[in-house]
Order: structure tokens, then C-alpha cells, then sequence
């Protein structure tokens, strides 16, 4: 019995446990910018129309009539939304009354002053009540004609905010009035793709000009029609970045399809060629935390390779800083993939994971972390 317990427990000294797998840690990845198709990016893009306005009466009042309803078309000049003009109308008598007897005294001083029946002052007097009763007739007559709302331009009603017999305060937006037959596109380019943009290219103006329409090709597609592309023309380029963001807004504009509808707030993808105006610089902008230092305090990034999921450390050259984002001057071609969160906890060789998409935020295209 002692004998059959200690070959048991020799043959099971003998198996050695299999090693565990290669530890994996999950890092965020950031892929550098200045490949071989660094400057056709991709965008997020939000539709708008391209004219549009806010309506609303100039004066108070009940809504009395209310002509449209949400989705109509309108032409330019069509009345949309009357108030009840009583109380205007007798206003405008009152000072049509006024108006003829300051007339009338006034045409009399003109008569009584050549021969000296009046005085000067009284003269002057007349003519001031006359041209201020000429002026608050004129506001009258203007106030009558506020009570009329009309179309500015040929548009669809996009938005109706009140309803009829409703009391509306003076400059209160009633409708909102759209013009789709051209829409805009507004993306956000992120200061990496600006900074990269030749000087020349972002002189003011420039952009709207013929030769920038040229140079700078852009295309819009849209969910549920990815196999069509629309062509984009620039319109605006903002020289301040959004404070929250650091992102640049710009906006195209497009001929609005006419075999479906693209409706302002809906989205867009948006694809720019900026080959033509963006410097062939070889600096390339990465995370600040993307770069660390070796045992010789020289500066490294840690580089994937797809292929096996492990990271190498990559030697680089930095410059300037600015905010988040420093200057790679050499050590990188453009379009790796190198560990933007985790590095400090990496070694060479190491077997990492892409972070899931619950646990990192994910920037738009061409946004440093």
C-alpha cells in the first residue's frame, strides 16, 4: 500500500504544469497621421440649410389667421400668419388725425408768417408739430403692416411655435422658414489636420475662391445610400477653434438630391482629398503620453504590430509641444498604430489588447487623443 502511494505521488511530481499564456495588456491605440493617404480624411458631418430663418412680428398681437402648416412650401412674398390689426387700425386713425390738423395749422403759419401775424417761434412751433404727427403716422402705417407676416424667401416651413388665436409677444419666433433646395454640411476638423494645411490655403477668403474649389475635393454620403457620393463645395473655414473641442468648424455646400430627402439635422459622412494643400512636411503630431523615455532617458513610442498583437519600442525625435499633442520629427512614417494610454506598463515583445470600445472614448478622425 505505502509502496502504490509513493509511485502515485512520483508520477504525478513528473507531469509539469502547462505555463500559463503570455500575460495581455489592453492599451489605447492611436494611429499617427502622415501615411500614404494622410490627406484623404474622413468626417462626421452634420446637415443644415444653407439660408434659413427665424420669423417673427414685429409688433404684439392675437394670432388671427395662420396659414401654414409644417412641411409646407411657401414662395417668397406668400403671407403666412396674420395678427388681428384692430387695435393698429385705430391707432392709425388717431394719427391720420392728428396728422391733418398739424398739417393744416402748418400750412397757415406759412401764410400767417409773410406778413408778419405770427412770430418766428410760434412759426417754428408748427412745423415741429407737423413733421412729428408726419412721423408717428408713418410709424402707424408701419405698425399695420407688421401684423402681416410674410415669406422672405422660397422656402419649406420647417417649424411652426405657436397657434392660431394665440397672443404673440413682438419679435417672438412663430415659424421657422428653411430653404433646402441647397444644403450645408458643417464638419469639425481637428487642429492636426489644420495645423498641416499650407498658409497660403487658409488666407482669408481663400477658401471660397475658384482655385480652392479645385484643390480641395470633398465629398458627402449619406446612411442607407453609401454608394452615392455628392460633390461638396467649400463655403467656410472658422480661424478660432471651439474652446470645448479644439476642433475647427467648416462648412460645405451641396445640391440638395432630388430622388430623397436630405432634411437639415440630419447626418452625413464626409470624405476631403487635401492632398493638394497640405505641406509635405514629415512632422507628424502624436499624444504627449504616447512618448516615453528609454533607460537613457531617450525619447521612444511603443509601436503594434498587427500582425502578432505584441509592441516594439520605436525610437523618435520630438519638437514642440502644443496642448496635448508634441512634434514627431523623425522615427515615424505615418501610419502606425502606437499605444497612446498604457505605455509606462509595456515591455518589448509585450502581447497587448485593444481597449474596448465601452472603456475609451473614441475621437473622430484625424482628433488626438
Amino acid at each position: 500500500m505505502a509502496l502504490t502511494l509513493t509511485a502515485l505521488l512520483a508520477g504525478c511530481r513528473g507531469e509539469e504544469p502547462e505555463p500559463p499564456p503570455p500575460a495581455s495588456r489592453p492599451v489605447k491605440l492611436f494611429t499617427v497621421g502622415g501615411g500614404g493617404n494622410a490627406a484623404i480624411r474622413t468626417f462626421p458631418g452634420r446637415v443644415d440649410a444653407t439660408q434659413r430663418a427665424e420669423l417673427a412680428f414685429r409688433v404684439s398681437g392675437r394670432l388671427q389667421e395662420l396659414r401654414v402648416k409644417e412641411g409646407d412650401l411657401v414662395e417668397q412674398g406668400q403671407v403666412l400668419a396674420k395678427l388681428d390689426p384692430t387695435d393698429y387700425e385705430i391707432v392709425l386713425e388717431d394719427r391720420q388725425a392728428s396728422y391733418d390738423n398739424a398739417k393744416r395749422n402748418f400750412e397757415r403759419g406759412k401764410e400767417l408768417i409773410v406778413d408778419g401775424n405770427i412770430s418766428r417761434l410760434d412759426y417754428d412751433r408748427m412745423e415741429a408739430n407737423f413733421r412729428t404727427a408726419s412721423a408717428a403716422l408713418t410709424a402707424a402705417r408701419q405698425d399695420l403692416d407688421y401684423t402681416v407676416l410674410t415669406a422672405p424667401f422660397r422656402g419649406r416651413i420647417a417649424r411652426r411655435d405657436v397657434e392660431n388665436f394665440e397672443d404673440v409677444l413682438a419679435r417672438q419666433t412663430v415659424i421657422w422658414l428653411q430653404n433646402i433646395n441647397e444644403l450645408d454640411v458643417v464638419i469639425n476638423l481637428p487642429e492636426s489636420v489644420v495645423r498641416s494645411v499650407r498658409g497660403e490655403a487658409r488666407e482669408e477668403g481663400n477658401l471660397r475662391s475658384g482655385e480652392a474649389a479645385e484643390t480641395v475635393v470633398a465629398y458627402a454620403s449619406f446612411e442607407g445610400r453609401r454608394d452615392r457620393q455628392f460633390l461638396l463645395r467649400p463655403k467656410e473655414l472658422a480661424t478660432k477653434a471651439d474652446e470645448q473641442t479644439q476642433t475647427f468648424r467648416t462648412t460645405f455646400t451641396m445640391d440638395a438630391p432630388t430622388d430623397f430627402n436630405v432634411l437639415p439635422g440630419m447626418t452625413a459622412n464626409v470624405t476631403i482629398d487635401l492632398t493638394r494643400v497640405m505641406d509635405n512636411d514629415p512632422v507628424k503630431w502624436v499624444p504627449v503620453r504616447a512618448v516615453q523615455a528609454d533607460s537613457d532617458l531617450e525619447p521612444r513610442v511603443w509601436v503594434l504590430d498587427p500582425q502578432s498583437m505584441t509592441v516594439f519600442s520605436q525610437p523618435v525625435e520630438v519638437g514642440r509641444m502644443s496642448g496635448r499633442s508634441i512634434q514627431i520629427l523623425s522615427g515615424l512614417e505615418g501610419g502606425e498604430e502606437i499605444v497612446a494610454v498604457g505605455a509606462p506598463y509595456l515591455a518589448e515583445g509585450m502581447r497587448v489588447t485593444r481597449m474596448p470600445l465601452s472603456e475609451q472614448a473614441i475621437p473622430r478622425d484625424g482628433e488626438l487623443l
